[in-house]
Order: structure tokens, then sequence, then C-alpha cells
């Protein structure tokens, strides 16, 4: 006689994850609103779309290697989507100045969204196509939308850098007034 007694279906809780990078002036900025964002798992700063391979920060400040100063997200799409990531990356920076972010000035300060599937370039470029046809800046985006290229992790000391250092004139001066704004406008999407 044959067993017809099948093993309960397991039910996999393996998260399935996307990965956005996004640069917005000095990383230690992004990494410090996205550390608290509810849904994203983990937050790298990293340099990318440059030409040279495994650049240095010193290499990177001189502005020579193309590189943007960014962070990485690897988010779970289930508990944030890209368009929640996108907004809350709209609050913290100004996307309407080209090459810079209040006194951080140089190409690697640029506004940049570097995608990882052609799915996250859709959403980006209709994101941006939104905020423009509703005005809500007063000047023109200048977010550059492109694939992701030449990504390399900054040095471990730039990690987590504002949890670190938070008594740090920059992390005082910049980066706790975009937790601030984070919480104030988005306190739902903040972890506990």
């Amino acid at each position: 006689m044959e067993n017809t007694n099948k093993p309960a279906t397991e039910t996999s809780t393996e998260i399935v994850t996307e990965i956005i990078t996004l640069g917005g002036g000095c990383f230690w900025c992004l990494d410090a609103v996205y550390a608290r964002v509810r849904g994203v798992l983990a937050v790298d700063s990293g340099y990318s779309n440059g030409h040279v391979l495994n650049p240095t920060y010193q290499d990177v400040c001189g502005g020579d290697t193309g590189h943007n100063e960014v962070v990485q997200l690897t988010f779970d799409p289930a508990n944030i989507t890209l368009t929640e990531i996108l907004e809350i990356f709209f609050l913290v920076h100004d996307a309407t100045t080209l090459n810079a972010q209040g006194n951080d000035v140089g190409t690697q300060y640029r506004s940049g969204i570097y995608f990882s599937t052609p799915e996250q370039e859709k959403t980006a470029k209709a994101f941006i196509a939104q905020l423009t046809a509703d005005k809500v800046f007063s000047r023109p985006i200048v977010t550059e939308v492109l694939s992701l290229n030449n990504y390399s992790k900054a040095e471990e000391y730039h990690q987590d850098f504002f949890a670190k250092n938070p008594n740090q004139g920059y992390c005082v001066a910049v980066a706790g007034p975009k937790v601030a704004k984070l919480r104030k406008t988005f306190a739902d999407r903040v972890k506990s």
C-alpha cells in the first residue's frame, strides 16, 4: 500500500532582496539616514560610476576618477518599495544642484541613482518625471539615472560614520539635520 501521507509543504523564510545605489552628496549623510529606515537591511558607503578600479577616498576626493560617493542599499521590497526609498532620497538631498551638496563641491557629490535592474531604471525615471510634472522643485532636477558601474566599497572607517562619530562637526551640522528631517517627515518608516 502506498503511503499517502505527504510531508507538509515547507514555507521559505528567505527574504528576497534588491540593491539600489544612490549618490546625494557626502555618503556619511545618506548612510546616517538609510541606516534608520525600516526595510533597508544593509547600507554600504562606497564609490561608483568612475573609470578607476578600486579607488581610495583620496583618489575620489581629487575629482579625477569620475566616481561618485554613494551608498549601496540592500532592501526588502516586501517592507519598503523603491518609490519609498526615492521619496526619502529626494527629501534629504538637493537634486537641483549640479556636482554639489551645500559646501561639498565636485563631481563626487553629484546626485545620482544607479540601478541594478531595468525595473529600477523605469521606476526612477518615472519618479523624477512625476516630481518634474508636479513642480516639486523650483529648479530642474539634475539627478543622473545610470546603470551601476564600477562600484567599490569605501574604506571601513567610512562605514556607519555617523553612528560611530555623532559629535563630529560634519555629523552635527549636516548629517544630524538630515536624520531629523527623516524622523519628522517619515516617522512611520523609521526603525524602532
